[in-house]
């Protein structure tokens, strides 16, 4: 699959130019990858709004063959400060306001930069460029998903799919064993269907742990009775899965239908709400209202969603707290959850792709509630 890189960097340039600035300094990894197709452990870019051959990309020598193969289209320059290193070659192309991420650049990095600034622009006797804060301008062009994109994610979602269907068909999820187990297990059936690794460290909550939305998994043991809740994803391209499924072991309680139900019908509310060009918030609330409506309004403390894609978390949230509209073309979660302390929780969630007429479901595993047999 190919991925246009040097389309990316266009636009990107084009969004510099409307904001006034020279150039950008990237070092944001996923970053670099999107706009580069690089995936090393270090590297920087150096887009420049005046054209691509005033462009580069950095990294140390451990990486000169795989830039090579995976950036072919970008001089390279090699060091081990990446950031510092691009900062003073635009400092010698006597640029004048230079972007930085800075989400990302940390005090002691800015004052770094500052300084190789200000030694590259006395070498070329030019005023040092000003380093201009900039947060989030890659990460607008990344909110849209192209037909490539949307495929990587497709076959992410695919393996995750096949992998949790697969530890269920073995018996995975039963009486007896620990959380650690079933999440290594799954972890290891996603290997196998082709995953890069996981997209997160997978949570598998059980019994009272599954009312902890983000509960790493431990050493406690599944028993008759309980919720077990599932979170994980798989990584296809860069680009990440992420779908919850929550069961049951052994017939369920009234009260844990009446929770599972809930969850579920809320879920589908987030679902029906989530159209191109309606506000953020009101999808959070189509599915929020149902829960708070049920008495449980203290018990669903976390958004409703956000994006996904070369990060597990991307904007736009879903969230009473988001402001703007639905973009088409976003990919986004819906995940309401019900979490009961000291007796357990249920959270759902699915991966759409937003589209004009119809969204696109991309995790497809059953939702309805599975009773499992302990």
């Amino acid at each position: 699959m190919t991925f246009d890189h040097r389309a990316r960097r266009e636009a990107l340039r084009a969004a510099l130019a409307e904001r006034g600035l020279e150039a950008l300094l990237v070092t944001d990894l996923a970053n670099v990858r999107y706009l580069s197709g690089f995936t090393g452990s270090n590297g920087g870019l150096l887009i420049d709004a005046r054209g691509e051959e005033q462009s580069r990309i950095a990294t140390d020598g451990r990486y000169t063959t795989q830039v090579a193969e995976q950036s072919p289209d970008l001089v390279v320059l090699n060091a081990r400060g990446v950031a510092t290193a691009l900062t003073a070659f635009a400092a010698r192309q006597k640029t004048r306001r230079l972007g930085i991420e800075s989400h990302i650049v940390t005090l002691q990095q800015h004052r770094a930069l500052v300084a190789a600034a200000g030694q590259a622009a006395d070498q070329v006797a030019f005023a040092a460029p000003e380093l201009v804060p900039i947060a989030g301008v890659v990460e607008l062009l990344r909110v849209v998903k192209d037909p490539h994109e949307v495929e990587a994610l497709r076959k992410a979602a695919e393996i995750g799919d096949k992998a949790l269907a697969a530890l269920l068909a073995k018996g995975g999820v039963r009486a007896g064993r620990t959380e650690l187990e079933v999440a290594r297990d799954l972890e290891s059936l996603m290997l196998d269907f082709g995953s890069e690794g996981p997209s997160f460290e997978t949570i598998v909550a059980a019994g009272p742990n599954s009312a902890m939305p983000h509960h790493r998994p431990t050493e406690a043991v599944l028993a008759a009775g309980d919720f077990v809740k599932i979170d994980f994803g798989a990584m296809w391209l860069g680009y990440h899965s992420d779908m919850t499924r929550t069961y049951v072991l052994g017939e369920p309680a009234d009260w844990q239908r009446e929770v599972y139900e809930l969850v579920l019908a809320a879920q589908a509310a987030g679902r029906e709400a989530l159209k191109p060009g309606v506000e953020l918030k009101s999808v959070d609330a189509a599915a929020r209202d149902i829960i708070d409506a049920a008495g449980h309004k203290d018990h669903f403390d976390h958004g409703l969603g956000h994006a996904v894609g070369l990060d597990i978390h991307e904007s736009p949230a879903l969230s009473k707290l988001s402001e703007g509209l639905v973009p088409v073309g976003s990919v986004l979660t819906v995940e309401p959850g019900v979490y009961l302390p000291g007796k357990g929780g249920v959270r759902i969630e699915d991966t759409l792709v937003v589209g004009e007429s119809e969204n696109l479901l991309l995790t497809l595993t059953d939702k309805a509630l599975t009773i499992l047999e302990p």
